[in-house]
């Protein structure tokens, strides 16, 4: 094997670079939920080919109904050629959400110092591009030094992951005999601490409703009609009130079928990374809903949850308006542990909701597809070196671990190429991922 070191050293000489280019790709505007963000998508996708081109891969811009993906590759493209790692990443980017709560320009990354600390702050600047960007600045300075890459490579960008990856699966099918390799590293994860890597081993799946319900009136006059006509935000708000127990359960019938308790080795591990250092102090959980007889972290990494995502209805602009509004919507996630089947907790949450529906009233469901949980044995080789890799450069163990977060990919490659997923990142607990004032440490 060549010598990292000399490629490290490759990657110090370059940082002020890297950074810049980083930088650029940050102020590219590639939302992916909403129509405005389509010029901003392209824009990012060609810089990409570019970057990947200009080191060696032979890269393309794939197009989906959706938004595009970039799909590249180095040291061969077949099985028969040599050992395969694929890299995957997204270069889109979440709304900004409402802009004054920024106090930072969300598409104007600028390095500041901060308590000692160096950061830049924009959307997408821990989730994802600087995670994908430091994979492809690693190759980089690998083929810098060496002349070649490791192994053969595989990069694969998606410009939809915040908007569902509705397009992911056709792309994975029609292209798996491209996509087939040993092991695919997803880099969109996060730290254990500021200084201890973590290899996420164990992701939740993932299902996204939208719930829209219905009075049997349109918009009515609150002072004429709001003693005795139906309020949808009062029968939505009920729903989704009694989606949890006084425990902090979930009390959709058949929610929890199939789900196995966390095993007890498992909670012995994750009380001692508690005890060492927990990655939740920093964030008030007073307030939120902890499952009876799980700690915060056991219910993070190891039972479903429901979260309400999104509520609208009636009046929301800036002046009074007196109206009973004719309908009220709500966006929800569910985040699933193994044993779950996403289709299965959609069509008993939709159960759940029409048998709470009062006479006259109705209610309309969106949501398709959903991933399933994934989870990577602790003795898979390739976590093994992972680890060492981490642990060799960071001077301390590689914490391995579970996740909240999903990744549907995960899901994908294993039933359509038979590729287990890592998750490897460098995102830290408060980074403000999907919120106001998004930062990355430099370091």
């Amino acid at each position: 094997m060549p010598d990292v070191e000399d490629v490290l050293k490759e990657v110090d000489r370059n940082m002020p670079t890297t950074i810049e280019k980083l930088l650029d790709l940050i102020s590219i505007p590639s939302i992916s939920s909403d129509p405005i963000g389509k010029p901003g998508i392209e824009q990012a996708a060609r810089w990409l080919q570019a970057e990947l081109s200009a080191i060696g891969f032979e890269a393309r811009i794939v197009t989906t109904p959706g938004h595009p993906l970039i799909l590249a590759h180095a040291g061969g493209t077949t099985m028969a050629d040599t050992a395969g790692l694929l890299f995957y990443g997204h270069y889109d980017v979440q709304p900004v959400g409402v802009a004054e709560d920024w106090t930072h320009d969300p598409f104007g990354p600028q390095i500041l110092e901060e308590d000692g600390r160096h950061r830049f702050y924009g959307r997408g600047a821990s989730d994802s591009k600087s995670q994908l960007w430091t994979f492809i600045e690693g190759l980089r300075a690998w083929k810098a030094v060496h002349g070649g890459f490791p192994a053969r490579i595989i990069v694969l960008l998606e410009g939809e992951e915040e908007s569902g990856s509705q397009n992911l699966p056709a792309f994975i099918e029609a292209c798996r005999e491209e996509l087939a390799c040993d092991i695919a590293f997803i880099c969109d994860s996060d730290m254990w601490l500021p200084h201890q890597p973590a290899l996420t081993i164990q992701l939740k799946g993932l299902v996204h409703e939208k719930l829209t319900v219905f009075a049997s009136n349109g918009d009515l006059h609150s002072g004429a009609f709001g003693a005795v006509a139906a309020n949808p935000i009062r029968i939505l708000s009920g729903i989704l009130a009694a989606i949890h127990d006084e425990d902090g359960r979930i009390a959709i019938e058949g929610f929890y079928d199939g789900v196995d308790p966390i095993p007890s080795h498992a909670r012995e591990q994750w009380a001692a990374l508690s005890r060492q250092a927990d990655p939740l102090e920093k964030i008030d959980l007073r307030g939120g809903v902890i499952e009876a007889g799980h700690s915060p972290l056991e219910a993070i990494w190891g039972r479903p949850t429901v979260d309400m995502n999104g509520i609208t209805s009636g009046n929301q602009g800036p002046g009074e308006r007196s109206v009973i509004p004719g309908y009220a919507t709500a966006r929800l996630s569910f985040r699933l542990v193994e044993g779950q089947d996403p289709e299965k907790i959609r069509e008993c949450f939709r159960r759940f909701v029409r048998s709470r529906l009062p006479e006259g009233c109705s209610a309309e469901f969106e949501g398709a597809n959903g991933s399933w949980a994934v989870t990577m044995p602790r003795d898979n080789p390739f976590v093994k070196a992972a680890a060492r890799g981490l642990e060799k450069e960071w001077g301390v163990p590689t914490v391995l671990k579970g996740s909240g977060g999903s990744i549907p990919l995960a899901q994908q490659l294993k039933d359509t190429v038979g590729l287990d997923c890592i998750a490897i990142g460098f995102i830290l607990p408060d980074d403000a991922i999907h919120g106001p004032d998004e930062r990355y440490d430099t370091e």
